[in-house]
């Protein structure tokens, strides 16, 4: 899949990943309105609300993006019913011709790893025959138990063609509590970026590998030094704009074709007709006008940081 996603990338020029990670508090009241009033004001009523606010951003952007990302855990909040409209999301957004970047940060020990990757990227036997829980096409994994928690990922992402990203720097403020720890005089961050190196020289695509690693936008520095370790594997960037991160922060963790790294806004974008300067042209209503201008604006963003 992840020849696929640079393909994207090329043929829509924009190195951009929406996260579709909703609140209720995010969505404009005359889509929870509508949503209360068929459904009732409980948890499919919520689960409705989110599906019908996806819907709008995703038909406002596809033809602009290659990839969205909806946060497993804005859906797992609303039980069955949340995980029935985040279902919902990643199939829409597939007949969109989107790849699906499933942010679960699952790890554990080997057999729950595995159930865990079966359930969001690969097929289930019951019986004779096979079902997709979901529809994902790369996942989040959290690499903290090791390398057992880890290639039951890769054993499923391989026979099903799909990718991953693996936690490496994340953006958050706290993430130096343990990923910024010294071992022998290497941070912790920089062993796991090996780790990942060397776990996707088995995984290869055509110029890149499957396994991927996350890196925080929040982070320039440190991402450039990461990216020297991981030259073949696609990093995912969160933390643009709503944590912090500016176009001019990204530029090293591209490589020199210009490809490498998949940059996510969520808030950025799905909350664009709250914040200036989108609120007083578009207001709740063209919500979802206002995210593809956040897109187009991002995209020029970053555009702008590989100028000289």
């Amino acid at each position: 899949m992840i020849n696929e996603l640079v393909k994207n990338i090329k043929a829509k020029d924009a190195p951009i990943v929406v996260g579709l990670d909703p609140m209720l508090s995010y969505i404009p009241e005359f889509i929870v309105d509508e949503a209360f009033a068929a459904y009732g004001k409980n948890l499919a009523g919520a689960a409705e609300a989110i599906w019908q606010y996806n819907k709008g951003i995703i038909d406002a952007t596809y033809d602009l993006i290659p990839a969205v990302k909806p946060q497993v855990a804005m859906y797992e909040q609303f039980g069955i019913e949340g995980m029935k409209a985040f279902r919902r999301t990643c199939n829409y957004a597939k007949s969109k011709g989107l790849a699906i970047i499933g942010d679960i940060k699952r790890g554990d020990i080997g057999s729950t790893s595995e159930a865990y990757a079966i359930g969001h990227v690969g097929k289930v036997t019951i019986g004779d025959h096979s079902f997709s829980p979901f529809v994902e096409d790369f996942i989040t994994v959290n690499p903290y138990l090791g390398s057992d928690g880890v290639k039951p990922f890769i054993k499923v992402c391989k026979e099903e063609k799909k990718g991953m990203f693996i936690l490496v720097k994340t953006s958050n403020p706290s993430s130096g509590e343990f990923q910024d720890q010294l071992v022998n005089g290497t941070p912790l961050y920089e062993i796991v970026a090996k780790k990942v190196a060397e776990w996707g020289e088995d995984h290869m695509g055509d110029d890149y590998s499957y396994v991927g690693a996350v890196v925080g936008a929040t982070y320039p520095e440190m991402g450039a030094a990461l990216r020297k370790i991981m030259p073949k594997n696609f990093i995912l960037v969160p933390g643009y704009g709503a944590q912090g991160g500016t176009g001019k922060d990204l530029a090293p963790f591209f490589n020199e074709d210009g490809l490498g790294a998949i940059v996510n806004s969520s808030r950025g974008i799905i909350c664009a007709y709250k914040k200036a300067p989108y609120s007083e042209k578009f207001g709740p209503e063209n919500y979802a006008d206002a995210s593809r201008q956040a897109v187009l604006d991002m995209k020029e963003d970053l555009k702008n940081a590989f100028v000289k």
